[in-house]
């Protein structure tokens, strides 16, 4: 894992959704591009393409030794490790003066705070973990591989509900409950932030 710090306070929104994986960060990030015109990061994965993704519209896939020499021109903020791959962010996009969204795994959250101080930080919380679970397994991955996810999903879920230091890092904690209502109230907090 590695990281530079941001210089100087920057007074744009760069909003991260984090939460188990099937909770809705990609749906709600796209409904915050689309309605509030945010720009969606980049992110850099060295991990296969799934069912549906387009590279350079979900996102960028490269090979590790891509990310390498992006490092070494210093255009990477920031990277991790994760699910077997590695997962890295252009200085270009976090240290823009545009409003950015994107999707955040919950274990980087100390560091991005180092990365981006002014990061707004969305928990996302599942009503009935059973929904999640379903929404991972429409995402064509192999049985094992799948069986790997939900037991992650569930590990991450339980951790997270009983860590109080954990919730307390990020900035709202807000179930999602796959409907329009939740989508519109977390809608309407983006944009109440967006007018302080």
């Amino acid at each position: 894992m590695s990281l530079s710090t941001a210089e100087g306070e920057n007074n744009i929104m760069l909003l991260a959704f984090v939460g188990i994986t099937g909770v809705g960060k990609s749906f709600l990030a796209e409904e915050i591009s689309k309605t509030l015109k945010f720009k969606k990061v980049h992110t850099i994965r060295t991990r296969k393409m799934r069912l549906g993704e387009i590279n350079g519209k979900t996102g960028y896939f490269m090979t590790l030794e891509e990310v390498e020499e992006l490092k070494k021109q210093g255009k990477i903020i920031y990277d991790f490790e994760v699910f077997d791959g590695t997962y890295a962010y252009l200085k270009e996009e976090i240290l823009s003066k545009d409003n950015y969204v994107f999707e955040m795994h919950y274990t980087t959250i100390k560091d991005w705070k180092k990365v981006a101080p002014n990061i707004v930080t969305i928990y996302l919380l599942p009503k009935d973990i059973s929904i999640a679970i379903e929404k991972l397994k429409e995402r064509g991955l192999t049985k094992e591989k799948e069986e790997d996810r939900i037991q992650e999903l569930q590990e991450q879920y339980h951790a997270f509900m009983e860590d109080k230091e954990l919730q307390e890092q990020f900035d709202y904690i807000i179930y999602n409950n796959y409907d329009e209502e939740s989508k519109q109230k977390i809608l309407q907090l983006v944009n109440r932030l967006l007018e302080k």
